[in-house]
């Protein structure tokens, strides 16, 4: 799977700054100047990249739900085409996928977590679309890899499993943790051994 190298734009800049300051105090917390301040430029000048913080916000969310649908997709399809994949081996190219993002995005989980009801009727609806299809995704995945798991098994399954890699914001400040790659490791190892429990119970 390819990834980008090229630098961020401004207006990506601007996105993660609002994404981590939102999720250490809170929407209603930040201003706009202090976003600003925190790529450099002044609060106003924000207005020439977002209407306001709530197209921030919306676009945190909707954007990262699209991103792990869309990433989810792209290895789906990878594997179609290589003609030697297999079940499993696509399955570990899904945890490794969410686990990037559980590690690399953790501002964007408390986020979700603690801000999702203040986004319009529209834009929530169509998060929580996006992240129907990507369940939906991974359960096909996870059934054909344990064919005789139950459907509703294998959902509740894949959102044990998101449970767990997302709680990356719990696990302690990033210096509290092993390093990235141990930590993982440790999550990748966590999530087969949910989904071996889940399919040994289905045969």
């Amino acid at each position: 799977m390819t990834t980008r190298t090229d630098a961020p734009t401004r207006r990506e800049q601007i996105l993660k700054e609002a994404a981590r300051l939102f999720a250490e105090r809170g929407f209603h917390g930040v201003g706009v100047d202090e976003i600003g301040a925190a790529v450099g430029i002044s609060g106003p000048g924000l207005y020439r990249h977002f209407p306001g913080k709530d197209a921030m916000l919306a676009e945190l969310l909707v954007g990262i739900s699209e991103r792990l649908l869309a990433g989810g997709q792209l290895r789906v399809s990878e594997d179609a085409t290589s003609g030697d994949g297999s079940p499993e081996t696509l399955l570990d190219a899904l945890i490794e996928g969410h686990i990037d993002f559980a590690l690399d995005d953790r501002p964007l989980i408390t986020l979700h977590d603690r801000e999702l009801d203040r986004l319009r009727d529209t834009d929530r609806k169509r998060v929580r679309r996006l992240q129907r299809e990507y369940v939906e995704l991974w359960v096909e995945v996870v059934r054909a890899r344990y064919p005789l798991l139950p459907e509703s098994e294998a959902r509740a399954t894949v959102h044990a499993v998101f449970g767990l890699l997302n709680s990356t914001p719990h696990l302690g400040r990033p210096g509290a943790l092993p390093g990235r790659t141990a930590t993982a490791a440790l999550l990748h190892r966590l999530a087969r051994g949910a989904f071996e429990a889940a399919g040994d119970g289905g045969r």
